[in-house]
């Protein structure tokens, strides 16, 4: 007789503290995949149960939820984590178990797991485009901006490697921050940017200071117009919580925005407000939280295990109609093939798309070499 038995698998997103607006979006993407596959019959008539733990902002909670989930819930796989130091203290541990890690963040790169699999960003699908979006169009000067971890300083570092190629270019200024910061904190520096006068912000900063950056810059008086924000890590999510005016004129590069014009990402977005109703604000990290669950289902259905030995061959290579697109988990390094894109903040809480790849960019996490050739124009006039 088949085996009915409820596949267990760890859910491991941080629903409350400094992050967890967008953990609790990739708690929502992760239960909307779960649900959406248990109710088309699950996995060969076997139902996928969460084993769910709220990791609360906080590395070393989710290190013990991970020994958790691995050594007591004897479960095989997880599906979580968003801040870099949240997934360096899980991946010793998955490693240890020789148990599995997707991971649905955008990162700093330079690591490669046999334990994780990343579908978020590598720099080569967001850093290097806005890059080169950004000094095309503003210039080559900047003042980075970032939260104090891990993954803000190596991310500066490759943007401050990106732009000093350019003619004429320059770091003008770099400044870390808590992640409780405020907008009394970040007043400080807005009368340096502007005696400095950068011709674009790069801005690391992650969580619910995320606001307060941008509103000490609306209330400093600078223009998005002459001197932009740019990111990787400020989304719908973040935008709903400082409000469409704030945002507004400031860029972000990611490989999915909710604006996309796709019959997939139409359709999912009306499932998730079925499931959640507005309580979820979709966003890159919601995408890939989503995605990977149906990577993993898929694989399961052919090894019909999640031991990793068994369900990695399966994993390596396999595609999922997105709604960015059509992903794939790259088998040499276990990240994911994706479509770079650059939005701008309109007066809906929403990105305007002004640049996107015709394919997916292979994903080069160690930078060995890395392309603009798939990197095509789509600029038309903007309503902001």
């Amino acid at each position: 007789m088949a085996n009915k038995d409820p596949i267990r698998i760890g859910v491991l997103f941080s629903e409350t503290g400094a992050t967890s607006t967008i953990g609790r979006s990739q708690m929502q993407g992760t239960l909307l995949a779960i649900d959406e596959i248990n109710q088309a019959g699950g996995v060969e008539g076997r139902e996928i149960v969460p084993v769910r733990y709220d990791a609360q902002s906080s590395p070393a909670v989710y290190a013990a939820y991970a020994e958790r989930l691995l050594l007591q819930d004897k479960v095989n796989v997880i599906f979580g984590c968003y801040m870099s130091s949240s997934r360096k203290a899980v991946l010793p541990i998955v490693e240890k178990s020789n148990k599995l890690l997707f991971y649905p963040t955008l990162y700093e790169g330079f690591e490669f797991s046999n334990n994780i699999i990343y579908t978020g960003a590598a720099p080569n699908q967001n850093s290097v485009q806005l890059a080169e979006f950004m000094t095309a169009n503003f210039g080559s000067s900047v003042y980075l901006i970032g939260s104090n971890y891990i993954y803000p300083y190596e991310s500066n570092r490759i943007m401050s490697d990106l732009v000093l190629q350019r003619p004429n270019s320059r770091k003008v200024g770099e400044r870390y921050f808590n992640l409780d910061a405020t907008e009394k904190d970040y007043r400080l520096i807005m009368t340096d940017i502007r005696d400095k006068r950068p011709d674009f912000i790069f801005s690391t900063v992650v969580g619910d200071s995320t606001a307060s950056l941008y509103r000490a810059y609306a209330e400093s008086g600078l223009d998005p117009k002459t001197m932009p924000i740019a990111s990787l890590t400020t989304s719908e999510a973040e935008i709903s919580q400082m409000g469409f005016d704030v945002a507004l004129g400031h860029f972000t590069a990611a490989p999915y925005f909710q604006s996309i014009n796709s019959t997939a990402n139409k359709r999912c977005l009306e499932w998730l407000g079925e499931r959640f109703g507005s309580s979820c604000v979709p966003n890159m990290c919601w995408e890939a939280a989503y995605f990977q669950v149906h990577i993993y289902a898929n694989a399961y259905r052919h090894a019909e295990d999640d031991e990793i030995s068994r369900i990695m061959p399966h994993i390596l290579g396999s595609e999922f109609e997105a709604p960015q697109g059509r992903i794939r988990v790259d088998p040499t390094n276990h990240h994911t093939s994706l479509y770079p894109r650059i939005g701008v903040a309109n007066s809906k809480g929403q990105f305007t798309i002004v640049r996107e790849a015709t394919r997916p960019v292979q994903p080069d996490p160690y930078m060995v070499t890395h392309s603009l050739g798939d990197w095509t124009t789509t600029l038309s006039t903007l309503e902001l």
